[in-house]
C-alpha cells in the first residue's frame, strides 16, 4: 500500500513540475536563440523551420505572426536601458538610430500584446513618418500626456511593450553587438 502511495506521490509531482515548466515557457518564452542588444531582445529564428520549441508553443499560444527570416526581424523591448519596466506613467525616450532596414516600425503594446488604447489613435511610427534630426537620428516620447516631435501615446497604463520590427535588414541571427546593429536607447526620464 505504501508503495502505491508513494508511487502515486511522485507521479502528481511530476506531472505538475511538467505542467508547470510546459505553461511558464509557453507564457513567458525563453531566451533560447534570443539577441539581446541594450533593452531589445529579438528571436531571429522564430521565423524559421529551426524555431525552438518553446518558442513555437508561445507563437501557437499567443497566435502571432512572427516576421519571416527573409523578410526582417522584430526587437521587443519590456524594459529601459537601466533595466526599469517600462511605465507608460513616466516619460520615456527612445532615441538614436536604427540598423540599416529599407523600412521599420515601433509600435506600442499592452503586456497582452493588443495596441495601447488612445484617443488620438497612434499606436506607432514607422520609418517614412518620424521627424529626424539633421544627422538622421530620431527621438520618440512615449508618454501619457501630449509632447511635441514624436509623441506615442500610452493611456497612463502601468506596463507596456515598445517593438521595433526592421524590414529587409541584414540584422539577424549572426549579429551579435551594439556595433553590428546600432539600436535606439530607451531612457526613462520622468515620472508623474
Amino acid at each position: 500500500m505504501r508503495l502505491i502511495f508513494v508511487t502515486l506521490l511522485a507521479l502528481i509531482l511530476a506531472a505538475s513540475v511538467g505542467l508547470g515548466a510546459t505553461w511558464m515557457t509557453a507564457t513567458r518564452g525563453t531566451d533560447l536563440g534570443a539577441l539581446t542588444i541594450g533593452a531589445w531582445t529579438a528571436r531571429p529564428k522564430t521565423g524559421t523551420a529551426d524555431v525552438d520549441p518553446y518558442s513555437r508553443a508561445s507563437i501557437a499560444r499567443s497566435g502571432e505572426l512572427p516576421v519571416g527570416t527573409g523578410d526582417g526581424v522584430a526587437f521587443l523591448a519590456t524594459r529601459d536601458d537601466r533595466k526599469r519596466p517600462l511605465d507608460g506613467r513616466c516619460d520615456v525616450v527612445v532615441s538614436g538610430i536604427t540598423p540599416a532596414a529599407r523600412f521599420w516600425t515601433l509600435t506600442l503594446y499592452d503586456n497582452r500584446g493588443r495596441l495601447v488604447a488612445n484617443s488620438l489613435q497612434r499606436y506607432g511610427f514607422t520609418s517614412q513618418e518620424i521627424i529626424r534630426g539633421a544627422d538622421g537620428s530620431f527621438e520618440v516620447r512615449v508618454a501619457s500626456r501630449s509632447r511635441a516631435g514624436n509623441w506615442l501615446p500610452t493611456g497612463g497604463i502601468e506596463r507596456y511593450t515598445l517593438v521595433l520590427r526592421l524590414y529587409d535588414t541584414p540584422v539577424g541571427v549572426a549579429t551579435r553587438t551594439q556595433r553590428d546593429a546600432p539600436m535606439p536607447n530607451i531612457a526613462t526620464e520622468r515620472c508623474s
